[in-house]
């Protein structure tokens, strides 16, 4: 008697163990399947801002046959781009100059015939300015100081470069779009799927980039950033 009375309590107590083991793992299957909805998505948001600061490279050269008429040359068109820069309403202060590069001609053997002047000298006058539209205006009077003599390079290496450094102040915003612009294709998403969209599991701002608008407005920026956002689904 006595063993058919702990018979029947074990296996009372297995039952009862059965079905709450049961219960449990059915809570946790259901538990898991909804933490393992998730959408990963992504938030695009673009502006067009403009340019705050500008570099101006003019770069020249001069030639002679002595190194003292070379120097005078150099200091003389320095002088008279200097002064043309002044009258356009750049300070002094953001107007400097490059070293100066020498090359003796005569020393490149490769010339089957010697030049008619010896030594070439290069250097560059550059404004650094946050007067994008001066620059852009004064850039298109150049031609006055070639009428003056001077011979300004036409390289590519020497282009106007136009820069936007305004970044922080408008990521915040640009950031809050980004988002917004995720969850709204999360929503899309879970609309399709009978879903309700959840909280935020796993978030990547991504990397802003800067580029032109196109080549002919180099001064107008495009700033864009994307956003990759893990959202959960719950039906």
């Amino acid at each position: 008697m006595r063993n058919i009375i702990s018979s029947a309590v074990l296996g009372g107590l297995l039952a009862v163990g059965m079905v709450w083991s049961g219960s449990y793992l059915k809570q946790a299957a259901q538990v898991w399947e909804s933490s393992s909805r998730v959408v990963t998505v992504k938030g695009l948001t673009e502006r067009e801002v403009k340019a705050d600061l500008a570099l101006w490279p003019l770069h020249f050269s001069v030639n002679a046959n002595q190194l003292t008429g070379l120097h005078e040359a150099l200091a003389n068109d320095e002088r008279k781009i200097r002064a043309f820069l002044t009258a356009q309403g750049f300070p002094a202060d953001q107007v400097s100059v490059t070293s100066p590069q020498v090359t003796d001609l005569y020393a490149n053997s490769y010339n089957a015939q010697r030049p008619d002047e010896r030594y070439r000298a290069e250097a560059t006058v550059l404004v650094r300015s946050p007067k994008v539209d001066l620059v852009k205006q004064s850039a298109s009077l150049t031609g006055e100081l070639v009428r003056e003599g001077i011979l300004l390079s036409a390289d590519y290496a020497y282009r106007t470069e136009f820069l936007f450094t305004g970044l922080e102040a408008i990521k915040p915003d640009m950031i809050a779009a980004a988002t917004a612009d995720a969850r709204r294709a999360a929503q899309q998403f879970a609309e399709d799927s009978g879903s309700t969209v959840g909280r935020i599991k796993h978030a990547s701002q991504g990397y802003f980039s800067i580029s032109d608008l196109d080549s002919y407005t180099p001064d107008i920026k495009k700033v864009r950033v994307v956003t990759t956002i893990d959202y959960t689904l719950s039906h």
